[in-house]
């Protein structure tokens, strides 16, 4: 354990950032796959709807920094192939 004051902050503020970034990336897995589950069914409308969240969720990760804005742009591009794949 730390003896510096400064160091015991940042060892807690690590740690809120690493569970709010956990759970960000866990909200982004989980869109992604309601997504390709609605493709897969051959559902275009609620995948059109699910879709908009995703890159909700996508954005807003980049936005504060969870994930790189190249990571962000593949994720979106391989959802969107998915779904005008339906259209």
């Amino acid at each position: 354990m730390a003896n510096i004051k400064s160091q015991i902050k940042r060892i807690k503020t690590n740690e809120k950032a690493r569970q709010r970034n956990a759970s960000a990336k866990s909200a982004i897995r989980t869109s992604i796959k309601k997504v390709k589950l609605a493709v897969e069914a051959k559902d275009l409308a609620n995948a059109e709807e699910l879709l908009k969240a995703a890159f909700r969720l996508i954005d807003k990760s980049v936005s504060d920094g969870v994930q790189h804005k190249n990571t962000a742009a593949r994720q979106k591009g391989e959802l969107s192939r998915l779904v005008n794949g339906l259209k």
